[in-house]
Formats: C-alpha cells, sequence, structure tokens
C-alpha cells in the first residue's frame, strides 16, 4: 500500500470488532509514527496504549460519567464557537450520518445512542493515548497532530482501522489515574484502533472533501 493509497483509504471507523490487536503490532505502528518529524526534533509526544482489562476499566468509568451527565472537560479545550463556514461542514456531515443510518438498518440516527458508542470508545480493543508536557505551546500540539497522522496511515497499512477523537480525552482524570500518566502532562489526543465493523452503518464513511481548488492558493505559477 502506498502512501497516497492508505491517505484515501483510510476513514475514521466508529464501530469496532472485539478482536485484540498484538502488542507487536501496535508497537511497530508506533515505531514508524516515531519518525514523524517535530520542531528541532524535540518529539514531544508521550505514548501511553490501555487495552484489555485496563480499557475495560476506563469504558466503564466514562459510561458512569457520562450517565451522571458529567459534561466532558479535556485537557485541552474544546472550540466554543465554530466560524459559520465550518459549523456547516458539520451540519452537513451530520446529516449525510444520519441518512447513512437510515439506508443501512433502516432506522434514524439515535443521538443518545451514538454519544453512547463513543463514550465506549466505539467498542475498540485498543485506544493510544498522545500526551505532552504542559509547559510546551501549540507548536508542540502541531507534532502531535504530525504523529497521529503518522500513527493512522502506519495502522492502515496493518489492515487495521482507527478513529481519532476527541471524546476519547473526554475525562482526562479518569485516563491518567487508569494509565498512571504524571501530572505534568496533558492528554492530548486519543486514537481508537482495532478491526472494523464491516456491516456497520458507519465502516467505511466516505465524508465529503471541498475540492482542492477551493484550499489551495497559488501564485508564481
Amino acid at each position: 500500500m502506498d502512501v497516497t493509497e492508505a491517505l484515501r483509504s483510510r476513514f475514521t471507523c466508529r464501530d469496532f470488532k472485539p478482536t485484540p490487536v498484538l502488542k507487536g503490532v501496535i508497537l511497530e505502528i508506533l515505531d514508524a509514527a516515531n519518525r514523524a518529524p517535530s520542531w528541532a526534533d524535540t518529539q514531544p509526544w508521550e505514548v501511553f496504549v490501555a487495552a484489555g482489562e485496563a480499557l475495560e476499566r476506563l469504558r466503564k468509568s466514562y459510561l458512569e460519567r457520562f450517565a451522571k451527565g458529567e459534561p466532558p472537560h479535556p485537557d485541552l479545550p474544546s472550540p466554543t464557537v465554530w466560524p459559520p463556514h465550518l459549523k456547516q461542514r458539520m451540519d452537513e456531515l451530520l446529516d449525510l450520518h444520519k441518512k447513512e443510518a437510515q439506508a443501512m438498518s433502516g432506522n434514524a440516527l439515535d443521538s443518545q445512542a451514538y454519544l453512547v458508542r463513543q463514550m465506549k470508545f466505539f467498542n475498540a480493543p485498543a485506544v493510544v493515548y498522545i500526551c505532552m508536557d504542559k509547559s510546551l505551546t501549540p507548536w508542540s500540539i502541531f507534532d502531535l497532530g504530525l504523529f497521529t497522522q503518522s500513527l493512522l496511515l502506519a495502522a492502515k497499512e496493518k489492515g487495521l482501522d482507527t478513529a481519532p477523537a476527541y471524546r476519547l480525552v473526554a475525562y482526562p482524570d479518569l485516563i491518567r489515574q487508569e494509565m498512571e500518566i504524571s501530572a505534568e502532562l496533558s492528554v492530548v489526543f486519543g486514537v481508537a484502533l482495532g478491526y472494523g465493523v464491516e456491516k456497520s452503518e458507519t465502516h467505511g464513511f466516505d465524508s465529503p472533501r471541498r475540492h482542492i481548488r477551493d484550499v489551495a492558493r497559488f501564485k508564481g505559477f
């Protein structure tokens, strides 16, 4: 699989099989992602991987928090306001999800059930948490993004599906406690990892993209 094929075939998987992912395979994926560039080779990422009983405890504690109605409080605050054109894309994507669910199952998308699925980490057998020192700036968050994209592509090459998702780090105190993460680190992002359920209404969902001519501006060519 070449890089372009991996980029075009990767999608955010929202329903995983319970099939475990071998630790050795995850190490190979992380080793490949570790080649990501960073500011002056600082390599600011610190990585914690949960699976098995540890992940099940996290799943249970997340669901308990969600059932109590506790709002997410990630270490990296989420946006409170989106520019109108970005909000429009989000709304259009939700509409597409609803149509896909209706076409696949004949039922309307249950928003509450969908949130519960997120709090269950989409049933993934492993979740990668990507952290960095709290003293660092958004420039290092950019480096973590490079690492994460590298991870997603390396996983695709190994035949694994992924879900990079905000909800995975909704309750960082629970993650920090379970994974024994230092208070000096921010839990910045999470990636669910595993083998996707092929017949799920969310499997292989191809979200729309703007045409590149609407994205890139050239001068001097």
